[in-house]
């Protein structure tokens, strides 16, 4: 996950991009190199909240392209991010109550596309994801958008926990994805609302659901017993249009 993306590699190069507003998603350092030049770009990453990784040099030549890293290596976002309140801006202007998907540790970037493409055909005003431990806006999940990363913003925030406390004081309320939830059907998904769709393996963690006020399940008929993450977004997602459709009908 982690050296998926657009690399910057070179002092200068990295420096330069900082300094630019460029978009880094995580700055990746020679452990125990505190010279000069180094220092000024791990300032620099410091100002935009950069998540910033101290590796060992057989790590960096890994994931250096060109051998001559100068040992660093930053990974830019094929898209900048946007703020909650460009979000919340969005369903303002359309005179929605706001519709957002929050990603709770997403790491394959084909589904974090695949769950953009759904988020805009489904009319949500804005995607959410942690800065840690998921993936991000990479070449992979912009491919895998299908272009929908051109119209729905993704809000990258430090702690998916804290953004929702803030976002219920605001008006909103949040159903996370879980199989041992209410079925989908018996919740009232018309109001201000977040979805929330856990990691591919766990889940929505325990903190994050904690944090939620609904448990949503999806009806399961077959023998498996759980839906890809991109799917189950899809899912819900639209038993939200579903519900909005009917109350206005």
């Amino acid at each position: 996950m982690e050296d998926q993306g657009n690399k910057i590699e070179g002092r200068n190069p990295v420096l330069e991009a900082f300094r630019s507003g460029k978009t880094i998603d995580k700055l990746f350092v020679l452990d125990g190199c505190q010279d000069g030049p180094v220092r000024t770009i791990i300032r620099e990453a410091g100002k935009q909240d950069t998540i910033i990784n101290y590796v060992s040099k057989e790590r960096l030549d890994q994931l250096s392209e060109t051998g001559k890293h100068q040992g660093v290596v930053a990974i830019s976002a094929a898209y900048a991010y946007a703020e909650i309140e460009d979000l919340l801006r969005a369903a303002e202007e359309k005179g929605e109550p706001p519709f957002l998907i929050l990603l709770d540790g997403i790491e394959d970037p084909h589904n974090l596309g695949a769950i953009l493409r759904t988020a805009n055909v489904c009319g949500a005003h804005g995607v959410i994801i942690p800065k840690r431990r998921a993936v991000g806006l990479t070449p992979a999940a912009v491919k895998a958008s299908a272009g929908a990363v051109n119209y729905t913003p993704v809000a990258k925030v430090p702690n998916l926990s804290n953004t929702i406390r803030e976002l219920k004081e605001r008006g909103m309320w949040f159903a996370c994805a879980d199989m041992d939830g209410t079925a989908m059907y018996d919740l009232n998904l018309t109001g201000p609302i977040g979805l929330v769709i856990g990691n591919e393996g766990e889940g929505v963690s325990r903190l994050v659901r904690e944090n939620c006020d609904m448990t949503a399940a999806i009806p399961m008929r077959g023998e498996i017993g759980s839906l890809n993450a991109s799917v189950a977004a899809g899912v819900l997602a639209y038993e939200v249009v579903r519900q909005r459709m009917a109350k206005r009908g």
